[in-house]
């Protein structure tokens, strides 16, 4: 970093400090305060009151990496009015509460923990009568932490099915299409389970188009996907031959009608259901844009919903970086473009990585050369891809730096190694566990240098 210009080295600190602005709106246990209160006897969300004098038991119930904080946040709201709970989070996103269990388990892999954790959640959803409230809390990574294989398959089988998804490309949207119709709990299942309590859930939204059904699968939430379209997408990836016999031949039962379909809108089991998003991935670009803003930069959010391959994102945004360098569009300088989303990563090497860091990497090698821009992405929960690290930060001079030690920017990406690449430069963004999960953000900022 020595030989970096003092003014990037600001723009790198701004950078970083807006990344931080975007966690802070999406902090969990504040979104439930901000859209959940009590007063007196009433429990208020939105446009909903319920009337917990009307309940016998109020239980707590759910699945995802920001579920701790969320679950939290109720405790200080209704305090020993919750009868009890349990939600499955990912191990080391945990915290001590009073009245619901917490219960840690893998991700993004399944894992046993994860489906004893379910089974033990899926007890308390049976024993839930129509006197009794079930607050259901959804969040990002709660696909892969509410594990309950379907009849005939086994953790194995999920675990091999969820391997090859990560590995092909396939987005959010398609992987959870394919787990809905491989669980018990999935694709609205969850509603069915407690049904007749009323089931009130909360939800922050990890996907593109914050689409109820899609958020960790929509345990509690009509599902709008098929047997057909779940096979679909293991064929679209060239993966069905992959998948083990037992996913195959479940897949083909339900599609000639032989299994019950997830529960679609209309069914009864939701007709004491309701719905609240309590954050989302525009939410944390507002906040990132308005401390932007306040630091001295004109801010632009192009869009929350980015998805498409990591590496030819990057490429595409670097460009319009560029564009602001040569003619001061889309925005004069100083400049910071912000995107959300969530893009994917098909694997090719062996290395080591994940979308944010693969995304800055491809953006470096783009922008090499070019002053004063800085680029960031990182994922809101704290991890991307199987590596401790959010995501990465560089600027012009990474590709030059890397060069002098050394490295070989075209080979670390071609190998799908940019945690190796941008560890070696001190670059990657490091922030622990967020407990929250919005997906991701990507930072671009530009500064021309007068003169």
């Amino acid at each position: 970093m020595s030989e970096e210009k003092p003014e990037i080295e600001v723009m790198r600190r701004d950078a970083k400090a807006i990344f931080q602005a975007a966690l802070a709106a999406v902090d969990p246990e504040e979104a439930v305060l901000r859209h959940v209160c009590l007063e007196g006897q009433l429990l208020k969300v939105g446009d909903l009151s319920l009337e917990l004098g009307h309940f016998e038991r109020i239980w707590v119930l759910g699945a995802g990496k920001a579920d701790a904080p969320m679950a939290r946040a109720l405790e200080r709201l209704l305090g020993d009015r919750i009868s009890g709970g349990l939600i499955v989070v990912k191990e080391g996103h945990g915290l001590d509460l009073k009245q619901v269990q917490v219960w840690e388990a893998s991700h993004p892999l399944p894992d046993e923990r994860g489906v004893e954790g379910t089974r033990r959640l899926l007890e308390l959803a049976r024993e839930a009568g129509p006197r009794d409230l079930v607050l259901a809390l959804f969040s990002g990574g709660g696909s892969a932490l509410l594990v309950a294989p379907a009849q005939g398959l086994s953790l194995e089988d999920k675990q091999t099915t969820t391997k090859l998804l990560l590995a092909c490309g396939a987005t959010i949207h398609e992987i959870n299409m394919v787990r809905k119709h491989l669980s018990l709990v999935k694709g609205g299942q969850l509603a069915r389970a407690c049904y007749p309590a009323t089931v009130l859930s909360l939800i922050l939204s990890d996907v593109i188009g914050d689409n109820l059904d899609a958020i960790a699968s929509g345990p509690t939430v009509p599902d709008s996907t098929r047997y057909d379209q779940a096979k679909d997408v293991l064929v679209k990836y060239r993966i069905w031959e992959s998948v083990p016999v037992a996913v195959r031949e479940r897949l083909e039962a339900g599609c000639q009608g032989k299994l019950q379909e997830t529960p679609k809108a209309g069914d009864p089991c939701f007709q004491n259901a309701h719905w609240k998003i309590l954050g989302s991935n525009l939410e944390a670009l507002k906040a990132a844009s308005l401390h932007a803003e306040k630091m001295g930069y004109r801010a632009l959010i192009l869009s929350s919903g980015v998805e498409g391959e990591a590496r030819e994102v990057a490429r595409a945004l670097a460009a319009v970086a560029k564009e602001i360098v040569r003619s001061g569009n889309p925005m004069p300088s100083p400049a910071c473009l912000l995107c959300g989303g969530e893009t994917t990563v098909t694997l090719r090497g062996q290395g080591k990585g994940g979308r944010n860091q693969e995304f800055v990497l491809a953006a470096a090698m783009a922008l090499e050369g070019w002053e004063n821009v800085v680029v960031l992405s990182g994922g809101t929960d704290g991890t991307d891809g199987p590596t401790d690290a959010a995501g990465a930060i560089a600027d012009g001079t990474t590709v030059e730096r890397a060069r002098k030690a050394g490295l070989s920017p075209e080979a670390y990406l071609l190998e799908n190694d940019s945690y190796s690449f941008f560890s070696s430069l001190g670059d990657l963004l490091i922030t622990g566990p967020t407990r929250t999960n919005v997906m991701d953000v990507n930072i671009f900022l530009v500064r021309v240098s007068k003169g």
